[in-house]
C-alpha cells in the first residue's frame, strides 16, 4: 500500500507503544481473572478491574489478544505491523458489540461504558501504530515518498 508510510522516523515509538498496550491487555486480564474466579465464565455481576467491567470470559480474551500483540511486537519483521492492524480491529469489533449489547442479556463480556471507550482508544493507538510501523527497503521508502507528494 504505497499511502501507509515505509521506515517512518518515530516507528520504535510506535512498536513500544503497541508493546505497551499489549502489556496493559495482559495485565488487565491477569487482574481481571483473578478478581472474577469463581464467578461464571461469562456472568454478568458487578466485577471491576481497574474501573472496567469483566468477566472471566472477557479477561482470558484480554489475555490472549495481549500476548498475541507482544509476541509481534517482540519478533518484529513487520509481522508486528500485521498483529497490530488485525487485533485493532478485532478490539474494535467487540468493543462496539459491547456497546450495542450493553444493558441486555447478550452483554457476554460483562462491558461497561468504561471498557468500550478503554477498548476503543486501545483499539485506536494500536492501529496507530500499525500504520506507523512498518520497515522496508530504501526502494519502497521512495515509492512512498514519491506517492505522498503526487497528491
Amino acid at each position: 500500500m504505497a499511502h501507509t508510510p515505509v521506515n517512518h522516523p518515530a516507528r520504535p515509538i510506535y512498536r513500544a507503544i503497541g508493546g505497551l498496550i499489549g502489556l496493559y491487555l495482559v495485565l488487565f486480564g491477569l487482574i481481571g481473572f483473578f478478581a472474577s474466579t469463581g464467578d461464571p465464565f461469562f456472568g454478568q455481576s458487578d466485577t471491576q478491574v481497574l474501573g472496567q467491567g469483566t468477566n472471566l470470559g472477557f479477561s482470558l480474551l484480554s489475555v490472549v489478544i495481549g500476548a498475541v500483540v507482544l509476541a509481534g511486537t517482540v519478533i518484529g519483521r513487520n509481522l508486528d505491523v500485521l498483529v497490530n492492524q488485525w487485533t485493532a480491529y478485532l478490539i474494535m469489533v467487540v468493543s462496539l458489540g459491547g456497546l450495542a449489547f450493553l444493558r441486555t442479556e447478550a452483554n457476554i463480556f460483562n462491558l461497561s461504558v468504561a471498557t468500550v471507550i478503554v477498548l476503543m482508544v486501545l483499539s485506536m493507538t494500536l492501529l496507530m501504530s500499525g500504520m506507523y510501523g512498518k520497515v522496508g527497503t530504501d526502494e519502497e521508502h521512495e515509492a512512498w515518498q514519491k506517492a505522498r507528494l503526487v497528491l
